[in-house]
């Protein structure tokens, strides 16, 4: 008699799941922390940077107070030789304060664009999102140093027309633009953190204006710190502008500054003012 065939081996009705069917059926898991944290910072602050696209206004008209200040003021106190600069003619020595007044002067006003998002209904959807209270004010306060870069480059060239002597070394150039963010990044932060005080855009406009030219003359952007009297020299200590405007002037006319003491004061007030701007954020929604 011939052999039984033999019999086939049982096999499983279910289909061997390739190695990578998971992906498919379970989605993967979402990034949280510090992971997410950069991602949501650059695409707010890209956000507030398409704004630039549809309205450029705003940097038209910044550039015409710091014109005036360098073309006016700048090149009559030269003649004047009233301020001792150290030898610098005071145009030099005058045009780094204004890079860091005009900056501060578009930070300052920031917490407006804040109030008005918040009336407008934004504000609302952007805190029901995962996103971090410190990702949306980091967002915005880099947007803000971004703008205050694009002006920074009309002083700097509007300081070159008028013959100031000024830098090119690529390096600086690029510390500078460090500089000019941290510092209008402290100012926006300065601003939401007013704006989560009053509540208001008329009151903002109010503080703004009461604080803005106060940090100017108080600070070193028009004059040295040694002719100003005991008490101003005080409140320049303690004015972030001042350690601003001496990075300014160390890295574009090469005159003696602390820079590490500079960068370590601008990068400790931009993070209390984000930490202060974020805690105050969820009291403009209610």
């Amino acid at each position: 008699m011939s052999e039984a065939p033999a019999v086939p081996l049982s096999a499983s009705a279910d289909r061997v799941r390739p190695q990578n069917i998971e992906l498919l059926l379970r989605p993967p898991r979402p990034r949280v922390g510090w992971r997410l944290l950069p991602a949501r910072v650059a695409a707010l602050c890209a956000v507030e940077l398409q704004k630039l696209r549809h309205d450029r206004t705003e940097l038209y008209t910044r550039a015409v107070q710091p014109a005036l200040w360098l073309l006016i003021f700048g090149q009559t106190f030269t003649r004047i030789k009233a301020i001792p600069t150290d030898g610098i003619p005071y145009i030099d020595y005058l045009a780094p304060g204004i890079i860091a007044q005009s900056a501060m002067f578009i930070a300052i006003f920031y917490g407006i664009q804040i109030i008005w998002e918040r009336d407008a209904g934004v504000l609302n959807k952007l805190l029901v999102t995962p996103t971090p209270r410190s990702a949306l004010i980091t967002g915005k306060a880099f947007a803000a140093g971004v703008k205050s870069v694009i002006q920074a480059v009309v002083v700097v060239v509007i300081a070159a027309l008028l013959g100031v002597a000024l830098t090119w070394n690529p390096l600086k150039l690029l510390g500078v633009a460090a500089i000019v963010v941290l510092g209008s990044a402290f100012f926006s932060c300065l601003s939401m953190t007013i704006a989560g005080i009053v509540l208001s855009r008329d009151r903002l406009m109010g503080f703004g204006q009461a604080i803005t030219m106060p940090l100017f003359f108080g600070s070193n952007a028009l004059y040295p710190v040694d002719i100003m009297p005991g008490w101003l020299q005080a409140v320049s200590k303690v004015n972030p502008l001042s350690y601003e405007v001496d990075a300014l002037r160390g890295l574009l006319l090469g005159t003696p500054a602390h820079l590490a003491l500079d960068f370590g004061v601008l990068i400790g007030a931009a993070g209390l003012g984000i930490a202060a701007a974020s805690s105050l954020l969820g009291r403009l929604a209610r």
